[in-house]
């Protein structure tokens, strides 16, 4: 019997910067809780966007944002994951110096960039529905870092083959989508997190199933008996899943999810 569903958000259950669900989603949530069945929400959004998004059931939802450096119930906090901060400057030096990237850096109730283009800003803003701070030197603030992110309009892929060998040794990387990379502490990981979270509920692998389109999201696989990738995942997540579904733009999670009904 499942007793816990976790899906990702961007590439899964909605499109990528959407700030919108299908408005089943949320009565099905409901319908979910009613029959016993937590439901975790597992992104590398910050938490305001995701409580935005999950805005009318947000109190029936488990969030696990950052990739699992944060990770909070009813605003209660269950888990914050900082890096460590003469590491977080390295690596603020380190995503300045690339061609074409934005640097965003991400503390539990804020998201901090700079110099950012008016398309960008939007995106962050209207489309991730994030709060947003411009400031000129992120270093010059004393921050509890939780997550360092380089994003690249025209795709991360050959910047994380240059990126990783130098940092997955010191911290967590991860492509999130096709235009984020993402950096956080060792110990940050979103299968992890459905970990903690199914000790604290008692609920077991078995009674499982999670949804996911990257990388990011193959440690949520593990930690579930039934996984789905859905149809737009890349072909290594798709591997990875003992199933397929539909894409996101054709509500692939929620078709899966009216069968537990």
């Amino acid at each position: 019997m499942i007793k816990l569903v976790a899906t990702d958000l961007d590439g899964t259950l909605v499109r990528d910067g959407y700030h919108t669900l299908n408005p089943r989603v949320n009565e099905v949530i409901i319908e979910l809780k009613k029959k016993g069945i937590a439901f975790v929400a597992a992104s590398g959004r910050q938490y305001p966007s995701m409580r935005n998004l999950f805005r009318d059931v947000k109190d029936d939802v488990i969030f696990v944002a950052e990739n699992g450096g944060y990770v909070v119930c009813r605003d209660f906090e269950l888990d914050e994951h900082h890096m460590d901060k003469e590491l977080a400057l390295q690596l603020m030096d380190d995503i300045r110096g690339l061609e074409d990237c934005f640097l965003t850096v991400s503390v539990k109730d804020k998201l901090y960039v700079e110099n950012p283009d008016d398309d960008f800003l939007d995106l962050l803003i209207n489309g991730y529905k994030n709060e947003v701070a411009v400031v000129d030197r992120i270093r010059d603030l004393d921050l509890g870092i939780i997550k360092i992110s380089a994003y690249r309009k025209g795709g991360i892929d050959d910047i994380a083959k240059k990126m990783m060998p130098r940092w997955e040794d010191k911290l967590r990387c991860n492509i999130a989508g096709g235009r984020w990379l993402d950096f956080m502490d060792k110990t940050v990981d979103k299968g992890e997190a459905i970990a903690k979270i199914q000790k604290i509920l008692g609920i077991s692998i078995e009674e499982t199933i999670v949804f996911g389109d990257n990388y990011n999201d193959l440690g949520m696989f593990k930690r579930a008996k039934q996984s789905y990738a859905v149809a737009n995942a890349r072909e290594d997540v798709k591997a990875a899943a003992s199933h397929l579904t539909d894409t996101n733009i054709n509500d692939g999670v929620l078709k899966v999810l009216e069968t537990l009904l």
